[in-house]
């Protein structure tokens, strides 16, 4: 099985040492995404959970575009969420990126901190 280590230059700037994505076979693991601007790695796009929640979507979406894909190639997401009490607010925006006939499947985990004082972080696993 072929594995490409992905870096895009206009995606968002990456906060540690790692790829934006892994692609392995006709699967893409998508590195869990942070609301951060996306050239600023170090600061959080203004507002609360449902701000975050789309930037982090944003992200997201720029690295399945880069890699030749959309929301539609997801099976798996993974949400990290810092307070449960934001998890009604985060689903609201998180649904509205997928078709709701086609959800992927997920995991939503509760964190006691995420890098940079972010609200959520999401990773992704596509299928091509």
């Amino acid at each position: 099985m072929d594995i490409e280590h992905l870096v895009f230059g206009d995606s968002p700037a990456r906060v540690g040492p790692f790829s934006h994505a892994v692609k392995a076979g006709d699967f893409l693991f998508i590195t869990g995404q942070m609301p951060t601007l996306i050239n600023n790695p170090e600061k959080l796009v203004d507002g609360g959970i449902i701000e975050q929640t789309h930037q982090v979507m944003r992200n997201l979406k720029s690295v399945l575009t880069n890699a030749g894909g959309s929301f539609s190639n997801v099976v798996f997401a993974r949400v990290y969420l810092v307070n449960f009490q934001d998890f009604d607010k985060m689903n609201r925006v998180y649904e509205k990126y997928f078709d709701s006939k086609k959800l992927p499947a997920r995991t939503c985990i509760g964190v006691t901190g995420l890098a940079v004082g972010a609200s959520v972080e999401i990773d992704l696993t596509a299928k091509f």
